[in-house]
This record gives C-alpha cells, sequence and structure tokens, in this order.
C-alpha cells in the first residue's frame, strides 16, 4: 500500500481508481452500446516501458478509459474483447496520459481521474476558449518523459476533440526526444454516443471501435518532425493539414 510510482502516487489507490471507475464505465461500452476491439494482440508483444499510444480524440475521458480497458484485458489473456471483467484484478499500473492542465482541474470528477495516471500539460497553443501561442513549459516535457521512461503513455496528438483537428508537432518533437515505441490507436463511435466529455451518454445502439494498429516505423535521428506528424496523422486515420 505504500509503493509510489514515479510522480510520488499511491499505485495502490492509482489501482483502486482503475478497477472502480472501470467498472462503472464498462457497462457503457458493452450494453447500451458496444465495443469491437481490433489488433489488441499487438499490446503483448510490446515493451513493459517506453511505449507511446498515438489516438485521435472524440471525447475528452471516454476514449482512454476505453483504451486501458482494451490494455488490461489483453495482458490478462483477453484478445480483442473486454467481456470477462476479471481483468480488473489486475490492472496494469504502469500507464498514463496526456491531457491539458486546464481539464483536470475542473470540477470534482477530473481531478480523482487525474489520480489514475493524468501527466497534466499547458497547452502552447489555447487557454480556454482563447487561441494563444506561449513557449512549451519544460516541466511539462520532463513529466512526460519520466512517465515514457516508467512505462505506457498514451497522448493524443491532436490535443483537442474538434473534428478535423490537425496533429500536432508536440508529439513529434516527444517521439524525437524519447524515442519511444509509437503504437498509433483509432476509436470511432464516441462522439456520436457520448457528450463531449464521455461522461454522458447520448445514444444507444453505437458501435464503438477500438483499432491498435502496428508500430510506426520511424528514424529518430533522420525523419523530420513534420515527417512524423505525417506518419501519425495517416496512421490514425487524421491526416489533416496544419
Amino acid at each position: 500500500m505504500a509503493r509510489k510510482n514515479v510522480f510520488g502516487q499511491s499505485v495502490w489507490f492509482k489501482k483502486k481508481i482503475f478497477q472502480v471507475v472501470g467498472r462503472l464505465v464498462r457497462w457503457y461500452l458493452l450494453r447500451p452500446n458496444k465495443v469491437v476491439i481490433s489488433g489488441s494482440e499487438i499490446l503483448t508483444k510490446i515493451p513493459d516501458q517506453n511505449v507511446l499510444f498515438v489516438a485521435n480524440h472524440q471525447t475528452i475521458f471516454t476514449d482512454v478509459i476505453a483504451m486501458f480497458h482494451t490494455m488490461f484485458a489483453s495482458l490478462n489473456g483477453q484478445i480483442d474483447s473486454i467481456e470477462d471483467s476479471s481483468y480488473l484484478k489486475n490492472p496494469k499500473v504502469n500507464v498514463y496520459y496526456i491531457a491539458a492542465r486546464e481539464t483536470m482541474e475542473k470540477g470534482i470528477l477530473p481531478p480523482i481521474l487525474a489520480l489514475a495516471g493524468a501527466v497534466t500539460v499547458d497547452r502552447t497553443w489555447r487557454k480556454g476558449e482563447e487561441m494563444i501561442k506561449r513557449d512549451v513549459n519544460p516541466d511539462d516535457t520532463k513529466s512526460i518523459g519520466m512517465a515514457i521512461r516508467d512505462g505506457w503513455v498514451v497522448t493524443f496528438p491532436q490535443g483537442t476533440t474538434r473534428v478535423g483537428a490537425p496533429v500536432r508537432k508536440g508529439t513529434a518533437h516527444i517521439i524525437k526526444q524519447h524515442q519511444p515505441v509509437v503504437i498509433p490507436v483509432r476509436v470511432d463511435g464516441f462522439r456520436t454516443a457520448f457528450d463531449k466529455t464521455g461522461l454522458k451518454k447520448l445514444k444507444k445502439g453505437v458501435e464503438l471501435s477500438i483499432k491498435i494498429g502496428s508500430p510506426l516505423e520511424i528514424n529518430y535521428e533522420k525523419d523530420s518532425v513534420e515527417q512524423i506528424v505525417k506518419k501519425i496523422g495517416i496512421a490514425i486515420g487524421e491526416d489533416h493539414p496544419n
């Protein structure tokens, strides 16, 4: 119970959040709607650390929770399925996700969910609804590096749930600096089934899909930031111009 992760957070408490929130959300992924998973066998063949998942973004919270379910299930022998909830007894605890600091500080629930592995960062291009331009916070870069070295990190390189948003260069800089294994993920249906947060159900009977792709082929030294952005955009089905 005294074990801490690299950010000084209780691993026991993080595991309990995964289990409690996981059971609550799991029903919405299986009953009113139906999640269809493909490619999760790849998760059993990649390293335990230094892995970065890049995914398109449709809701603030439910996308990443569904991906965590997929990870936990596959690592406990359930490939492309979360039907048997026994995997929640043994969730992978060295998983993290990158989230906007302002999002995780609003309301009551987000700060709790943040304890389940959020690496919070300041957006460099937006604050609230205001478009801005500011330098990357070096503490944010350091935190992302710590999380990648410790385990698996999920990031949404578009940085927003807005339809048609381009892949931003920040993720490519992270990849060149830390050289992780990069796994692309495509999610669909979540925007139709849930509200923007993912915490409120909007429609039943929607097929939710999570497609795990093979590791991207990246030359960390020779590929430019622009080339990596292009590869990510194509892999997650979001190849939009900047």
